[in-house]
């Protein structure tokens, strides 16, 4: 098979299985959307919280 034959079978192939995806519906993809979001806050509060106590922790330890 050459390179053209290939990526053709290759691009079928690609089109046949995103007609087999199952895509979410506008309250799910919220949803989800929403979820993600919180979740990425918290852990960017959390880091920064930890971030700030080490970085206080070692300028005491450097004052001393």
């Amino acid at each position: 098979m050459n390179i053209f034959s290939r990526t053709g079978s290759f691009l079928k192939d690609v089109v046949s299985e995103l007609k087999k995806v199952r895509w979410p519906n506008r309250k799910e993809l919220v949803s989800y959307t929403t979820v993600v979001v919180l979740a990425i806050t918290f852990l960017a509060v959390f880091m920064f919280v930890v971030d700030f106590g080490i970085s206080e922790l070692i300028g005491l330890i450097i004052k001393k």
